[in-house]
Parts: C-alpha cells; sequence; structure tokens
C-alpha cells in the first residue's frame, strides 16, 4: 500500500463537459515532477460522482502509464457496485481501492464489517478505508476500525473525521504497526497527523510541489505559507472549482469546468484566490 503524498486528481473537463485526457496527462506530469509518491483518483476532489464506469477506465489508462502507484476511489452505496468498481480499477492497472462505507441507506457497524470484508475479499486490491462521515453521514468509531484492519486485505484507512489528528493517533495506537494510517482534509492537519503516526495525506493535486518539500523538512513556517490556499480549497460546493482554478492559473489543466451538481465560483471568490497566489509567487 502507498504511503506519503499521494494527491487526488481534479477531472479536467472541456468547457463542453466531456473529459479532456490532454489536460490530465499535463496534470499527471505535474505530480511526478513535483515528487508525488503516488495519485489519487475518483475521489471526492476528482468529482467522482460525475463519472461513468467508461471514463473511470480512460482516467485509469491515462494515469497509470507514468508508473506512480494509483488509489482508485469507489463510492458504491451497496457491496456488489463497490465490488464492480474495485474489479475495474484492478484491471485498469490500479494498485489499491480507497472504499467509501455505503452511505445510501445507513450500515449497522456490522454491516460495515461485512461490506468492507466482502469487497477486500473479491475486489482484487487492496482496500483503504475512508473514513469520511462528513459527506457519508456514516461514522466509523475507532473500535470499528480496529475491527476493519484485522480483515485480510483490509490494509490502511484514510481519517477525515474532524479532529483528524487524534482519530489518527488513537487509531495508530490500537491497530497493528502494518495497518497503515493516513490523512486527508486537504492536508490541513498534516502536520499533526504525522506527529500522531500517519505515514501519508491525500490533499487535492494543485499544489503538491509547493507540500512536497514541507513534508520532507516538516518546517511549520514553510507550511503555515500554504494555508491560505490549503483553507480556500476546503469550502463546501465550490472546493471542485477552486482546485481546478488554481491549475488553470498553473497553466496544468485548460478548463475550470465542473460538472452538475459542482458549481463555479462567484467573481468575488476567484479574485480573491488570485490575491492568494500572488502571495504565493504563483501568478504575477
Amino acid at each position: 500500500m502507498t504511503t506519503g503524498l499521494i494527491p487526488v486528481l481534479a477531472t479536467p473537463f472541456h468547457p463542453s463537459g466531456e473529459l479532456d485526457l490532454e489536460s490530465l496527462q499535463r496534470l499527471m506530469d505535474f505530480q511526478v515532477a513535483s515528487g508525488a509518491d503516488g495519485v489519487a483518483v475518483f475521489g471526492f476532489a476528482s468529482e467522482g460522482f460525475a463519472l461513468t464506469l467508461a471514463e473511470r477506465k480512460s482516467i485509469l489508462d491515462v494515469v497509470t502509464k507514468a508508473g506512480l502507484p494509483v488509489v482508485a476511489g469507489v463510492g458504491a452505496t451497496a457491496v456488489r457496485e463497490a465490488v464492480e468498481q474495485t474489479r475495474l480499477a484492478r484491471d485498469h492497472g490500479a494498485s489499491a481501492a480507497m472504499v467509501l462505507p455505503p452511505y445510501m441507506v445507513k450500515p449497522s457497524p456490522t454491516q460495515i464489517v461485512d461490506f468492507y470484508g466482502e469487497v477486500a475479499a473479491t475486489g482484487g486490491l487492496p482496500v483503504m478505508v475512508q473514513d469520511a462521515p462528513g459527506p457519508t453521514g456514516v461514522t466509523m468509531p475507532v473500535p470499528l476500525i480496529v475491527e476493519l484492519s484485522k480483515l485480510d486485505g483490509v490494509e490502511s484507512v484514510k481519517v477525515e473525521t474532524q479532529p483528524t489528528a487524534p482519530k489518527v493517533g488513537a487509531v495508530v495506537s490500537a491497530t497493528a504497526a502494518d495497518f497503515l494510517v493516513l490523512g486527508g482534509q486537504n492536508a490541513l492537519f498534516v502536520l499533526e497527523e504525522y506527529d500522531r503516526g500517519a505515514v501519508g495525506t491525500m490533499p487535492a493535486c494543485e499544489f503538491t510541489d509547493l507540500l512536497a518539500p514541507v513534508l520532507r523538512t516538516g518546517s511549520r513556517e514553510d507550511f503555515n505559507r500554504l494555508l491560505p490556499l490549503i483553507r480556500f480549497g476546503l469550502q463546501p460546493g465550490i472546493a471542485w472549482s477552486i482546485h481546478k482554478h488554481v491549475l488553470v492559473r498553473r497553466g496544468i489543466i485548460a478548463s475550470a469546468t465542473v460538472r452538475s451538481p459542482a458549481v463555479d465560483a462567484d467573481p468575488g471568490t476567484l479574485a480573491y484566490l488570485d490575491h492568494v497566489l500572488r502571495d504565493l509567487g504563483l501568478i504575477s
């Protein structure tokens, strides 16, 4: 299972709404050049909720060519669909599956264990549990994650329950040494998470070149310079747009188009985003 800096890729679209695979290739080249240890696709930051199975295949075929480990998000509402998505990711070169719990009908703890057990046993990829109660409404307390960690094929967890750092520490303390704990939430608390035993982080993809050296040195001063941009990319409803507008302004993708129900950021928000990027020296 991949550790370190694993950015969650935005999914570039043409203004028409169709996939822009040329921009995706440039985005992947940027991750490699910036020192990413792997990448993730089909996560929340990828607009995975708006992608067809055929588009997932096309995306995987592009990103796996770079040779980095690829974590494929799986966001299904029941186990058969989750297994199908996991197998598709396996068949198109993914290294692991980052699996949300079923969320349409809220599962019991026993059902969550059964769900992850079946996906791990039949999906064909190592499984990362995605603990994200904000968007899913499904809570997974530490004792439940401990039970999941004992399942064959469940090798890691991405903790996105706020406050993240205390939960990271609790899971690390309660699970076996080979069970990996990573953080999300756009790396907002990554230094605290690393201090508590996290072995990786999965932020958005537009500032990989800035975050990679911070993770190597652990410099709080350098990290604090990134906080305005990190904070800006956590805004509910428009985060997808923010990630893409940064990538457009940096010359990495061609369009900031998002798919409904995601919406574009308003002009006032984008004007302030430009202030943030100028302060970081990313635009003139």
